[in-house]
């Protein structure tokens, strides 16, 4: 049996929406328009499951007064919920979600995904998805600048395998300028993640006080002391430049603080280098109030922000950043330059494309993740791939690495140092191991 509950009456319909709804008369579905009242509220209580379809894929906040009394009962009603399109309340293009938002059990939306799915908190709310098709042509689904959802098959070919003829010199050269006396794990687990994707060569530029934490973690990189301020950060731009001049990539940001000496190197690598940089954290506060820095490079460029620093970054607050990830993080792309905004389903964009990241879990959200990150995206730049597909890559892996991590140590007793031991499974997995 089936019952049609709506806050619209039959003469309000136009269209194929009218069309369908004389057909159901003629069925003899029974129509109820909702008006709260007890009887009402019970066909929903007494259902077996519930097809939410109260708006349509354009859906945008606020919601209607009209609409919230129906959602909540529909929400408290405790049946199976099967969301058309998207459940009611999550907005299509940014994945906000209203507090009455629909939880449903799945979600069955047509022709392809929509972003509000996958952003959060929208996928909360989405349960299962399924994609039904309903013969759109793909030409039409597929615009140029559309949200890009790769899977592993479509990044298999970005990796730079090793070949049969390798030898260090051509596996790249990643300099990591990072840590501070107070921050020295910042730049061994930076230097770690580097290390992981296979380089030929690992210069970790740290001051004097963080030589010993990175030559005690990893003997295999090469450490180049920088000379110290008193509060243990760096103290000269220019001996920073001196010991990052071989390098194919450069990774700049973690742990430095930004003490004076450490925006000065920042600064510097910025407008004196030409290979490819990786900016993250500190990196990125150093250049918040000077944002020309990033737009007037013209050599690749790859910045890390998570929604606080993408906050800093635009000059606004981290609510309006998570209000609209998407737009956010087409903000900060230029012709040389990816913007990867972390978070749950991160986001990779360059002037022409942005993509999500699925893999990944509650278990990246550690201080330290991300530096880990950072230094897989350095040599991945060192050898050779460009900023989008070096961190779109760097991020999918990294993910996966937490994902496979999670599966032994769980979300809650995960530690950064544990994403270098699983992330041989990610790549195995790549290569279709």
């Amino acid at each position: 049996r089936v019952t049609v509950i709506t806050t619209r009456t039959p003469a309000g319909l136009t269209g194929a929406a009218a069309a369908a709804a004389r057909d159901a008369f003629r069925s003899g579905v029974p129509w109820r328009e909702w008006d709260a009242e007890p009887e009402t509220a019970a066909l929903l209580d007494g259902a077996a499951v519930i097809v939410d379809a109260l708006f349509g894929f354009g859906f945008t906040l606020p919601l209607r007064a009209s609409s919230v009394a129906l959602m909540r009962a529909l929400r408290d009603a405790g049946a199976p919920v099967i969301a058309a399109d998207l459940p009611s309340g999550i907005e299509t293009d940014t994945g906000r979600a209203d507090d009455d938002a629909v939880r449903a059990t799945a979600t069955v939306t047509f022709s392809a995904l929509k972003p509000g799915l996958l952003i959060h908190p929208g996928a909360v709310y989405a349960g299962e998805i399924v994609v039904a098709d309903l013969g759109v042509p793909k030409s039409l689904l597929r615009p140029d600048g559309a949200l890009e959802v790769p899977e592993p098959a479509d990044l298999q070919d970005l990796m730079p395998w090793p070949v049969p003829g390798d030898h260090k010199g051509s596996r790249g050269r990643v300099a990591v300028v990072a840590g501070s006396a107070s921050y020295s794990g910042a730049a061994a687990l930076t230097v770690g993640g580097a290390l992981r994707m296979g380089p030929g060569y690992v210069y970790a530029v740290v001051p004097e006080p963080v030589a010993p934490v990175v030559r005690a973690a990893y003997p295999s990189a090469i450490v180049r002391v920088a000379r110290a301020t008193p509060a243990g950060s760096f103290a000269d731009a220019g001996e920073v430049l001196d010991l990052t001049a071989d390098a194919d990539a450069i990774v700049a940001g973690p742990g430095m603080t930004t003490d004076e000496g450490a925006a000065a190197c920042v600064r510097a690598l910025l407008e004196s280098r030409t290979c490819p940089l990786v900016l993250d954290a500190d990196g990125l506060n150093a250049v918040a109030r000077e944002p020309d820095l990033m737009t007037d490079r013209s050599a690749p460029l790859v910045i890390t922000p998570h929604p606080g620093e993408m906050a800093r970054l635009l000059g606004t607050e981290a609510r309006i950043v998570q209000d609209d990830r998407v737009a956010a993080v087409r903000r900060l792309v230029g012709p040389a330059r990816a913007c990867l905004l972390k978070g749950p389903h991160s986001l990779v964009a360059s002037a022409t494309r942005v993509a999500m990241v699925l893999a990944g879990n509650a278990g990246l959200a550690r201080a330290g993740s991300g530096d880990v990150l950072s230094g897989m995206i350095g040599t991945l730049l060192a050898q050779g791939l460009g900023p989008f597909e070096a961190a779109l890559l760097g991020a999918h892996l990294h993910g996966r690495a937490a994902d496979y991590a999670v599966r032994v140590l769980t979300e809650t007793c995960i530690v950064p140092t544990d994403l270098t031991a699983f992330l041989p499974d990610a790549v195995r997995e790549l290569a279709g191991g």
